[in-house]
């Protein structure tokens, strides 16, 4: 038996459904999120920029983008946080 707050906490609890998933690296766009699953998959740009049909240079100034909002310095850096992440597997 329970009271009837607990029970309506219970109760509330399970109607809401489950959690939603959080996003690994929010800061990003959903378009830079794609491109750093590619890049922490090991393609290059120019891969990216044929897999998505973009212009090379497009994708050179999302990974910089990207980069700046990871506060990393490099490819590998970017690569290294996106697969702790769960990206590029």
């Amino acid at each position: 038996m329970f009271g009837a707050a607990l029970a309506r906490r219970i109760a509330d609890f399970f109607a809401s459904g489950p959690p939603a998933p959080s996003v690994a690296f929010p800061q990003l766009t959903p378009r830079e999120r794609e491109i750093l699953e590619m890049v922490a998959a090991g393609r290059s740009n120019v891969q990216i920029a044929s897999a998505l049909y973009l212009s090379p240079k497009t994708v050179r100034n999302n990974v910089s983008s990207i980069f700046a909002k990871l506060q990393v310095v490099d490819r590998a850096e970017a690569i290294v946080r996106a697969r702790e992440a769960g990206l590029g597997r």
